[in-house]
């Protein structure tokens, strides 16, 4: 590996490390050789998000101008153009590796574009379709990587693992959200509970949600645990050699809704976090457990409705 691509491969490495902890914890857990190529997927996806949130003080037309320059030179790379960027030999590298689907990098991106316009959605089919692009994708982009006995029936599984992760996401982080002027909680579900947008700034600005709010989120709680449920299954169709990373980040994003019930699914409380404790014991355990083992859903009991 020449001196470029290692280096590119060493920035999305630390890209991982730096935002990814829970992430990055379980992709200790893979063959060596399998890290690097997990860091380049998450070097590509960490670096667009930064491209919409992390220059918040730059009007959107000027981060969308950002984000159009960097996936141009993305795509010139898979026209196999000389490309001349800090992180994306080590992605273009991955793809060559693993004949990863261009169309889905196109989606992510598609994605990462909406944020810079949309901040909000009517319904939770219109936040599926966001999230069909900045996160299913995501399964079916690891799944060549992680290897599978049957990757035909572990595509779906991927896909709503890569949902469930990102509304755990939404559901922890609705106040920072609301920090960057978006509310992923779809506004159907909010009107359930007879729950405005300005309910929601009214909770960030106290620190602490309504008794109604609590309740919005012990539903969203539900619907996230209905996309693990249907990702369970795909996990122990994974390679023997993957299974303790995927377990682990099962369980670990998991347990993020076990906190969030652990304080009364007041989101505007505290960011809730997985205990360091729990994370290594967690990780030890995967690591123990026999290939093809079930995986277990996370959380309270599930809403059968909503599993069916």
């Amino acid at each position: 590996m020449d001196a470029d691509l290692a280096a590119a491969y060493e920035r999305c490495r630390g890209l991982h490390r730096r935002h990814g902890r829970t992430y990055y914890l379980a992709t200790r857990l893979l063959p060596a050789w399998k890290r690097r190529h997990v860091h380049a997927l998450y070097g590509f996806t960490r670096y667009a998000d930064e491209i919409v949130d992390s220059t918040g003080d730059l009007p959107p037309a000027e981060r969308a101008a950002q984000l159009a320059d960097w996936s141009d030179r993305f795509v010139a790379g898979l026209r196999g153009e000389p490309v001349d960027d800090p992180l994306l030999p080590a992605v273009l590298h991955t793809i060559a590796v693993f004949d990863l689907a261009p169309a889905d990098f196109a989606a992510f991106l598609r994605s990462m574009a909406m944020d810079l316009t949309v901040t909000s959605y009517r319904t939770y089919d219109d936040l599926l379709g966001y999230m069909d692009g900045s996160a299913a994708v995501i399964g079916t982009m690891m799944l060549p990587i992680l290897g599978s006995s049957d990757p035909a029936a572990a595509r779906e599984p991927a896909r709503q693992l890569g949902l469930a992760f990102q509304l755990t996401n939404f559901i922890r982080d609705v106040a920072e959200d609301l920090d960057r002027g978006r509310t992923y909680l779809p506004d159907e579900h909010l009107a359930m509970f007879d729950v405005t947008r300005d309910d929601l700034l009214a909770a960030r600005a106290v620190g602490h949600g309504t008794p109604q709010l609590r309740e919005l989120i012990r539903y969203e709680v539900t619907r996230a645990q209905a996309h693990y449920a249907a990702a369970a299954p795909g996990i122990p169709l994974l390679t023997a050699a993957s299974q303790a990373c995927m377990r682990t980040a099962y369980e670990l994003y998991g347990g993020i809704l076990d906190e969030v019930a652990a304080q009364d699914y007041d989101v505007f409380a505290r960011r809730a976090r997985v205990p360091v404790q729990r994370r290594l014991a967690v990780a030890t355990r995967a690591l123990l457990t026999p290939p093809g083992t079930p995986v277990a859903v996370p959380g309270p009991a599930l809403q059968p409705a909503l599993v069916a």
